[in-house]
């Protein structure tokens, strides 16, 4: 193991200092360059002699793009870089392994009736979770490795990562039979998930960053994020702001008043942030890919090098070529995916990766549908939960105006979704048995086991879709919009419907209300297939990274869950009236670029939203936002003199 002096408070953070293996999580709001720093982060390790293993815990990973090299399942060396490996979790992969190594040791033991109920049981879709997470834990035990890179999920998912360990641990301290397998087979993993718990909270092994952009929104989603892992006893240790404006290239009242903005943010950032270090890396003229870039980023960080801006070398798109937008957008065909179809309620989708402004479009779109006269209930599932930031008013767990005609708002509370589906499932199961006449149940017994059966983790999971669920059946509105969470995350949570209905077909013991519930999920599948009921959109800015990902989600979403991709948004695309210098001309030359390659990869109508130079706050600013965006602008016009209701 390499020993060296740390030149920057940063340096100290990451670089390990003992003998045992270390690790260090990033974390952060999507978008955010969390990918890109932990990339570079290992990499600056591993030029430094460090023994390195890099591990993507996001369901929507992208190493394989920053590196240029295919990673996957397995742990994958990466090229040109000495003592550096890499893998990228898939949660399929990963449930089929944990399947079967949970079955195998049993088959000598139990008869085919018994593997046969234990298989059911593992069918169950919560077993993903456990099974990714169970990887997770794996990598905690790595001795072959001087450090441990975990880039992990966005913020709100990452806050349930950490959660697991204790929440599995306590599940499978009851004994018996659990949702993810029998108790009694799983001694040696509830030792791991003790170990797990005894890592994380010791900050002498671990270290935990932030990364997020130079925003007010993103820092109070650090806050909060800081203050719940604190709860769990994992301090955080550093604070990376990424993506700030130099101060060289802004020429003009635009970009000069958003440097002034940004700045103010990280002054507010050193000053509110309880870390041991913080450090920053600016804006680039063109994508952080290759190594590079990815050493630059390292020696900003950890060796106190300047920052590099090199227009020159950073990319090698046309700055001369331009892209008529007029052929690429179609304002007619993207307001036709917006509005209800013959009185029937249109269910909107706004994901992607996140950081990418998915919630501002969300909150802009529904914002305009409801001036142009619709009924329009606004939803995030997203943990992170930004809508009350957006819209500047309280936002609850259920459905309240926002100070608008024609606007509710709303966020899925977890502990509040949980709560409410504790006591449906008790009611259902208890009048269940009330009706019954077999006087040998033990009705307390049975109910007494449900009620443990709720305590589980996989109950968290099943009461956030019941409350999704739920808002295909809210009576008034011609419009429901959901914020959803990042891409990987709302696959999930799209494939839900169908794998519970699965689980129930199979009988289950959870199964009181199954057919019910299979066919109100089915019809919520149904509705979500039908392009005429339910409209999905992938908002991106125009960069390689966040166009693959989304592209690769829409062809999971299609093939997955047999859901289509109604239109895309481009989100942030830089004004032709400011930024009149080399580095803006760079990175307008390759949006450009990419629009036309997001129009052909696609192959849907797009939405186009440009560059503000304040973030939309307020259902005033949101409209005149909506003004810019291509489609939305066009809705009012294109109110029909009645609007169709439900």
């Amino acid at each position: 193991m390499a020993t060296t002096q740390p030149t920057t408070d940063a340096r100290g953070i990451v670089e390990p200092s003992g003998e045992d293996t270390e690790f260090v999580f990033f974390s952060g709001k999507g978008g955010v360059g969390k990918s890109t720093v932990s990339c570079a982060t290992a990499t600056w390790l591993a030029d430094n002699d460090y023994d390195t293993l890099l591990v993507t815990t996001d369901p929507a990973p992208n190493l394989s793009d920053i590196f240029g090299q295919e990673i996957g399942h397995e742990v994958t060396a990466i090229d040109d870089i000495d003592n550096l490996s890499a893998i990228e979790i898939d949660p399929d992969t990963a449930a089929e392994e944990y399947r079967q190594e949970t079955i195998e040791p049993m088959r000598e033991l139990l008869d085919d009736e018994q593997i046969q109920a234990v298989e059911e049981q593992l069918n169950s879709p919560c077993v993903e979770e456990i099974a990714a997470f169970d990887n997770f834990v794996d990598f905690m035990d790595s001795p072959e490795y001087d450090v441990v890179v975990f880039d992990t999920a966005p913020t709100g998912h990452t806050i349930r990562l950490m959660e697991l360990p204790s929440d599995w641990n306590a599940e499978l301290e009851k004994g018996g039979s659990t949702c993810i397998g029998p108790a009694a087979s799983m001694e040696e993993r509830k030792q791991d998930y003790e170990r797990a718990i005894d890592t994380l909270q010791d900050s002498e092994k671990t270290s935990f960053a932030f990364v997020g952009k130079p925003e007010n929104s993103s820092v109070d989603e650090i806050q909060r994020s800081a203050s719940d892992l604190g709860e769990l006893g994992i301090e955080s240790q550093l604070l990376i702001i990424n993506g700030y404006l130099p101060e060289s290239v802004c020429e003009d009242p635009f970009f000069e008043g958003k440097r002034e903005d940004e700045q103010a943010v990280i002054k507010r950032a050193r000053e509110e942030f309880d870390a041991d270090a913080m450090a920053t890396y600016p804006l680039q003229p063109g994508e952080i890919a290759g190594l590079d870039l990815l050493a630059d980023v390292g020696g900003v960080l950890y060796d106190g090098d300047e920052a590099t801006v090199d227009v020159g070398s950073a990319t090698n798109v046309d700055t001369e070529g331009s892209v008529d937008f007029d052929s690429l957008t179609d304002p007619d065909a993207v307001t036709e995916k917006l509005q209800p179809v013959d009185g029937e309620t249109r269910y909107l989708f706004f994901t992607g990766k996140g950081g990418v402004g998915k919630s501002t479009i969300a909150a802009t779109s529904a914002t305009k549908l409801a001036e142009a006269g619709y009924e329009t209930l606004v939803v995030t599932t997203d943990p992170a939960a930004h809508l009350e930031d957006i819209f500047g008013e309280p936002v609850g767990h259920d459905p309240t105006s926002v100070s608008q005609a024609n606007l509710d708002a709303a966020r899925i509370d977890q502990e509040q979704a949980l709560e409410e589906y504790r006591e449906q499932v008790l009611d259902h199961v208890t009048e269940m048995y009330a009706e019954k006449e077999d006087t040998e149940i033990d009705v307390d017994a049975a109910i007494a086991n449900v009620e443990e059966e709720l305590e589980s983790p996989c109950a968290e999971e099943m009461a956030a879709l019941e409350k999704f669920v739920g808002y295909f059946d809210e009576d008034g509105y011609d419009i429901v919009v959901f914020d959803t969470a990042p891409t990987g995350h709302t696959l999930r949570l799209l494939e839900l419907p169908s794998d519970w209905k699965g689980f129930m077909d199979l009988g289950s013991l959870t199964k009181g209300a199954a057919p019910a519930k299979g066919d109100q999920y089915d019809t919520v599948i149904e509705t979500m297939q039908n392009p005429d009921k339910s409209s999905f959109a992938f908002v991106m800015y125009p960069e390689y990274t966040p166009m693959m990902e989304a592209h690769r989600a829409a062809e999971d979403l299609q093939d997955q869950v047999g859901i289509e991709t109604a239109f895309v948004v481009a989100n942030y695309l830089l004004p032709e009236e400011y930024g009149d210098n080399a580095f803006f001309a760079n990175r307008r030359a390759q949006q450009q670029q990419y629009l036309g390659e997001i129009k052909d990869r696609f192959e849907t109508p797009l939405m186009c939203a440009p560059l503000r130079e304040d973030e939309p706050i307020g259902l005033a600013e949101l409209s005149a936002f909506g003004d810019a965006v291509t489609g939305l602008a066009e809705l009012t016009d294109k109110q029909p003199a009645e609007v169709p209701r439900q």
